[in-house]
């Protein structure tokens, strides 16, 4: 993915990629909407979202998380990195980051309903998922398998298997071995992040990659979403210019995994 994008930036300047990439993701998500996707009836099953980072788990189903809590239906939510790899936000304080982060993912997780007991934090290093040994990885596994069996959720959130960024494609590997280690059958749904931004259609993305596309409103708490959004002061300026933009419409897509 990364020589992708090199070779498109050696062709064109840096603003014309954000403006591809911006068009890319209108289109695939406006088809896969209108064209590919089934509507997702709200339901009263309990879930559980793991995110790689803070904030992914509010801009891929914030909506939802808001939907089912104002209906007290329980949702729990992981995060398995620390968020320190965009230390760009706070230039040589790595560990003050991870605290911002922290107190950013508890202020939108509050306003979209979700009790302090209720979010865990894994703090493994950002950007380190996609390379633990042998050993590290087992742990891991063991410690998402441990909070699956414990909340016996009946729907798991993940990020896309080919969300084009390396831990949060390692979430998806990581969460769906741990479950199988369960005795816990559950509903696996994916949400994009990255991915109508940063994989090409018929490149990297393959028509299959979107099969069992399903799109759910989220008029109702639209509002509550771009609050929580708006909690991630430190991500926002780093983030390409339109991306936060694509998170703020009244509806999500999810892809189930069959």
């Amino acid at each position: 993915m990364k020589s992708y994008l090199q070779r498109l930036q050696k062709i064109f300047p840096y603003t014309w990629i954000e403006q591809l990439q911006c068009m890319h993701f209108n289109l695939l998500s406006t088809w896969i909407r209108l064209r590919r996707s089934q509507p997702l009836t709200f339901n009263q099953k309990s879930a559980m979202v793991f995110s790689p980072h803070q904030d992914d788990e509010t801009l891929g189903c914030g909506g939802m998380i808001a939907y089912k809590r104002e209906y007290g239906i329980p949702v729990i939510v992981v995060f398995l990195t620390d968020g320190q790899g965009s230390a760009v936000a706070v230039p040589n304080a790595a560990n003050t980051l991870i605290e911002i982060r922290e107190q950013e993912a508890r202020e939108a997780l509050a306003i979209l309903g979700v009790e302090p007991s209720k979010i865990h934090f894994l703090s493994q290093l950002d950007g380190s998922l996609q390379y633990l040994n042998y050993e590290n990885k087992q742990q891991i596994i063991s410690q998402l398998a441990e909070l699956i069996q414990h909340y016996q959720p009946e729907e798991v959130y993940v990020p896309h298997q080919k969300d084009s960024h390396r831990d949060h494609e390692a979430t998806y590997q990581l969460v769906k071995t741990a479950i199988a280690q369960t005795s816990i059958r559950v509903e696996l749904l994916q949400y994009p992040i990255w991915l109508f931004w940063r994989a090409p259609l018929f490149i990297l993305l393959k028509l299959e990659d979107i099969a069992a596309a399903y799109c759910f409103s989220i008029a109702s708490v639209q509002e509550k979403k771009a609050r929580a959004i708006a909690c991630y002061k430190s991500q926002t300026q780093n983030l390409p210019r339109g991306f936060i933009k694509r998170f703020l419409v009244s509806y999500e897509i999810f892809f189930k995994v069959e």
